[in-house]
C-alpha cells in the first residue's frame, strides 16, 4: 500500500476508485473520488483520498491531494459511449475492494466522510466507524451491475434502506436507477436529505418531509462527465456548513453548471469561481 509520507489529519475524506476513463475522445483519469476531493480542495478543506489504482496515468491536478492507494495490477476502468439515448459503459478491469483497515489512524476523524463507489468497490461496513462527521453517499456504483461482456447496467441496491439511513445526506443522478421514480422514492423515504441531480434541469431535493425543485442556470454544455460528484462534494460541504439543504443544493447546482464548460478534471470549480459566487450571494 501506498501512503504519502506525512500524513496530517482530513477534513474532507472520499473513498472509491480512481478510474481510467476511455472515450471516442481519449483516455484520462475520472472517478467521483476525484472530482470530489479536488472540489474539497477548491472550497477550502484539507481533502483526502483512499483507494485503489495502478497510476496508469500521471495523477495531473491529483497531484496536490494525498492520497493513501491499496494498489492495483490494473485500474478500474471504463469505456464509455455516447448515444441519443445516454452514456452506455463497458467495465474494462476493476481494481480491489476498499475496506476499513485501509484508512490510516491520521483520517480517521475527519469533519466529512464521502463514500464514492463506481463498481461496487467500497465496503459498506466503513460506515460503522464513522459516528461524529457529517456522512455524504454517492451510491452510483452500488446501483451498478455487469455482465460477462462488462456491459454495466442499473442493479437492485440490497443494502440501500440501511446505508441511506445511516447517512446524513446522498446524491443520485436519475440515470442511476434508469429514471425509476419508485426507486427515488423508496430512497428519497430512508435518507434524512437525498438530492436527485438532472443535469441542466438542476436538482430534485428531498428533505424536511419536502421535495422541492432547485433550477441551474443555461450554459452551453460541453462535457458533463464529473458534473454530479462535483454537485455532490459541494453540497456535503455547504450542508456541513450551513445545516440548510435547500441553501446547500442551489449553492451545488451553480457549482455544476459551471462545471460542464470545462472538459475532464479542468472542470472542477476554481477558487476565483467560489468566491465570485459567494459575492454574488452577499
Amino acid at each position: 500500500m501506498q501512503v504519502p509520507a506525512r500524513l496530517e489529519p482530513v477534513d474532507y475524506l472520499v473513498i472509491g476508485h480512481i478510474t481510467i476513463d476511455k472515450n471516442a475522445e481519449g483516455t484520462r483519469l475520472g472517478g467521483s473520488v476525484a472530482y470530489a476531493a479536488l472540489t474539497a480542495q477548491a472550497l477550502g478543506l484539507r481533502a483526502g483520498i483512499v483507494t485503489a489504482w495502478a497510476e496508469e496515468l500521471p495523477p495531473g491536478p491529483l497531484e496536490e491531494i494525498p492520497i493513501v492507494n491499496a494498489g492495483a495490477d490494473q485500474s478500474t476502468t471504463f469505456e464509455n459511449h455516447y448515444t441519443p439515448d445516454g452514456r452506455r459503459q463497458r467495465l474494462l478491469s476493476q481494481a480491489p475492494f476498499l475496506e476499513y483497515h485501509l484508512i490510516p489512524e491520521a483520517w480517521r476523524q475527519p469533519r466529512i466522510l464521502h463514500l464514492a463507489p463506481v463498481a461496487r468497490e467500497v465496503s459498506p461496513r466503513i460506515l460503522r466507524y464513522f459516528t461524529d462527521c457529517t456522512l455524504g453517499l454517492t451510491p452510483q456504483g452500488w446501483l451498478r451491475e455487469w455482465d460477462v461482456s462488462g456491459e454495466v447496467r442499473v442493479a437492485h441496491w440490497e443494502e440501500a434502506d440501511l446505508l441511506l439511513s445511516g447517512a446524513d445526506a446522498a446524491v443520485i443522478a436519475r440515470e442511476d436507477v434508469g429514471h425509476d421514480p419508485d426507486q427515488i422514492g423508496r430512497m428519497a423515504a430512508a435518507c434524512p436529505i437525498f438530492a436527485v441531480t438532472e443535469g441542466e434541469s438542476g436538482a430534485n431535493l428531498y428533505a424536511y418531509g419536502e421535495e422541492h425543485q432547485v433550477g441551474a442556470p443555461a450554459v452551453e454544455a460541453i462535457d458533463s462527465t464529473g458534473a454530479g460528484d462535483i454537485f455532490a462534494a459541494a453540497f456535503f460541504i455547504r450542508l456541513h456548513l450551513t445545516g440548510d439543504a435547500i441553501d446547500a443544493a442551489r449553492f451545488a447546482s451553480q457549482l455544476a453548471a459551471r462545471s460542464v464548460q470545462r472538459v475532464g478534471l479542468d472542470s472542477v470549480p476554481t477558487r476565483d469561481e467560489i468566491y465570485d459566487l459567494m459575492t454574488e450571494a452577499l
